[in-house]
């Protein structure tokens, strides 16, 4: 260990905090196969590096050795088949498999350097972790890659191997002699950590919060996962804390209100022994994945707050951020903030947008029955304070963070989703994909099925969107449509024996408010009423795709396999989009000898609504509107009939 000289004129070393880095050149050897271009890259960590090099911030600091971790620490939070994985996956014997094995992953790649880099990643945030609990540092700054929190039980994702904060807290817990007994994870990267929370989803040790944008669940990595309704289970229901922004540009007022009216107060009554970031800096500003605000300035202000428990001890572990400029000046301006080196003031004068209000009130509220003092009403001459939030900006400029947060330049929201990240293909696996997707639409475009809607589809300009893209009204945002924009050859009605109810408490298209579900049971005693278009194989696949929010169509979800057996299964749930509310297609009988097909939750998903674990709720006026004007355009009820039956559905228990 490399200890700082001291420069102190005066001060004992002792007297200063001991604030620990640890970077390794061999982390650099994970890349993609071919070094083609990626966002989550060598430069990522170097960037870092030689910005507190160049700054000499790390003389200041302590700076010890990268070690890899061992197996028995990984299986703590990860399978054996997980470890086997990382551990051979850049073996000579597996270098023909890497792309093939990657595929198999959500935005994830493989090369010769990867299971050193991961080992390392993992191995270093377990040493920072273990050097300040036994108080050899104060804090440390693990700056690692490939990052860890979406990395699951049994699977890498989303660029991450090992899932490193949830290996080094497992570590502290475990050790009993460190008397580490409580442990904050703060997840302020931009993508919700799923892997770090389904890790700890039962434990109260481990009070985990992660804020993150989530948009109903649109943004990576989707589904239901980050929304603030998943609190934890049995011991550990209200150690969960998400707190999921409806948009993007997000800055640094957003995020000091969240730690002001949620974190804080809650972090005081839980006292934690030490605290883990995960460090993601893809909220930082002009980052291309995440398209928030947060200024160095920011995110020296969240730190600061946070270094009043735990006497100070803060491991941060680096995770995501992929605008080198932003990310070397966040990170630096965190190091500085460690070692405690100049006063910061810790408010911002600038307000919150109206949304972020809105999201603070929905987690206080859903959380105030485990932590009592989340239940005090916001004063409203607060939560009326707020910033107009712009749709379009103009300013490309990397070189506005020291403009002050959420200021005039701001930049457009452009974001690239990472699922269009996965390069582990090369150039002629590229091409065949390309191919066989062209494929498959020539094949399924001759195939022609009844897709039957009983929500907001049933109104048939609502519809078109799906097919031909577009907004219709009451939309919150557009459809990009079919690939095949053809309208349906025939549109007609029915009713079926089963029972439509109103679940999910938001959407991104919607936006607040239930949406229509359809309990695939049979149940004679129940009539819902089903508008059916006639549509090609092809656009039901790309209508999944839409329903379920994915964007990847280089395979159909339900292909002529799938068309075959329906009609014996009666039910087919598509395990590609596990994490959308409507991957479960029902066959619902045959129409001139054509089969009738719905997409709807699961029998499991209905269990969840029943028993609370998934909200019901009421649809809004607008949603609701909908689907009045879908019947009674069908001609199939008046309006008081309509609306009567739609009250039914949302009001009768399940």
């Amino acid at each position: 260990m490399e200890f700082p000289p001291d420069q102190s004129n005066g001060t004992e070393p002792s007297e200063r905090r001991r604030v620990g880095l640890v970077y390794d050149e061999r982390m650099c050897k994970h890349s993609t196969p071919k070094g083609e271009i990626h966002p989550e890259n060598p430069d990522r960590i170097r960037s870092i590096w030689n910005k507190l090099t160049s700054a000499g911030i790390h003389q200041r600091c302590v700076i010890f050795d990268a070690k890899e971790v061992e197996d028995k620490y990984i299986a703590a939070v990860h399978t054996n088949n997980h470890i086997n994985l990382i551990k051979t996956i850049s073996s000579e014997k597996m270098a023909s498999k890497r792309n093939r094995v990657a595929a198999r992953y959500n935005s994830i790649h493989f090369n010769e350097g990867s299971s050193e880099s991961a080992y390392l990643a993992a191995g270093s945030v377990l040493e920072a972790a273990k050097k300040v609990a036994k108080g050899e540092l104060n804090s440390a700054f693990a700056i690692v890659r490939p990052p860890g929190h979406h990395a699951e039980e049994s699977e890498p994702m989303g660029f991450c191997l090992f899932n490193n904060v949830a290996i080094a807290t497992c570590f502290l817990l475990n050790q009993k002699e460190l008397g580490i007994n409580k442990i904050l994870i703060v997840d302020w990267d931009v993508h919700h950590g799923n892997g770090t929370q389904k890790m700890f989803w039962k434990d109260s040790r481990v009070l985990f919060f992660s804020v993150h944008r989530h948009e109903y669940g649109s943004f990576y990595p989707t589904g239901d996962d980050g929304s603030h309704i998943m609190i934890g289970e049995g011991a550990g229901a209200g150690y969960n804390i998400n707190v999921p922004w409806e948009n993007g540009q997000c800055g640094d007022a957003d995020y000091i209100a969240v730690w002001d009216h949620i974190l804080i107060p809650v972090a005081r009554e839980f006292n934690p022994d030490i605290i883990i970031i995960s460090a993601g800096f893809d909220a930082a500003i002009g980052d291309p994945l995440g398209g928030c605000r947060i200024t160095p300035h920011g995110y020296s202000i969240l730190l600061k707050k946070l270094m009043k428990f735990s006497g100070g001890k803060i491991i941060m572990a680096l995770e995501g951020g992929y605008n080198l400029n932003s990310l070397a000046n966040s990170a630096a301006a965190c190091v500085e903030m460690l070692l405690e080196d100049k006063p910061i003031a810790e408010s911002v004068e600038v307000y919150p947008f109206e949304s972020t209000w809105r999201v603070i009130k929905a987690v206080r509220e859903e959380l105030s029955a485990f932590w009592p003092i989340l239940a005090d009403k916001l004063p409203e001459e607060l939560t009326t304070k707020v910033t107009l939030q712009l749709q379009y900006y103009s300013s490309q400029s990397e070189d506005e963070y020291d403009d002050g947060p959420n200021s005039g330049d701001l930049e457009e929201d452009v974001t690239i989703p990472l699922s269009k990240l996965n390069l582990s293909e090369d150039v002629d696996d590229k091409v065949t994909t390309a191919t066989s997707s062209q494929a498959w639409r020539s094949e399924l475009s001759k195939i022609h099925v009844w897709y039957a809607s009983f929500g907001s589809n049933m109104s048939e300009s609502r519809f078109l969107c799906y097919i031909q893209g577009g907004q219709a009204e009451g939309m919150k945002r557009p459809c990009r449509g079919s690939v095949d924009k053809t309208k349906p050859t025939e549109v007609m009605w029915k009713t079926v024996p089963h029972r439509l109810f109103f679940g999910r408490e938001s959407t991104v298209t919607w936006g607040p408010g239930g949406v229509a579900f359809l309990n695939p049971e049979i149940n004679n005693q129940e009539k819902t009423f089903m508008c059916l278009y006639r549509i090609t194989l092809e656009q039901f696949n790309d209508v999944l795709l839409q329903e379920n929010v994915r964007t990847d169509t280089s395979s159909p979800f339900f292909d002529l396999n799938a068309l075959d057996s329906i009609e014996y299964e009666k039910n087919i749930s598509l395990e590609a989009l596990k994490d959308g509310w409507y991957h479960n297609v029902v066959y619902l009988g045959k129409e001139n000898d054509l089969p009738i097909l719905t997409m709807t939750c699961t029998h499991a998903h209905v269990e969840g609504f029943k028993s609370g674990k998934i909200p019901i709720c009421a649809p809004a006026k607008g949603y609701a509107d909908t689907l009045v004007r879908g019947l009674v355009q069908g001609k199939q009820l008046s309006e008081d009939e309509a609306v009567a039956y739609i009250q039914e559905a949302a009001t009768k228990p399940l």
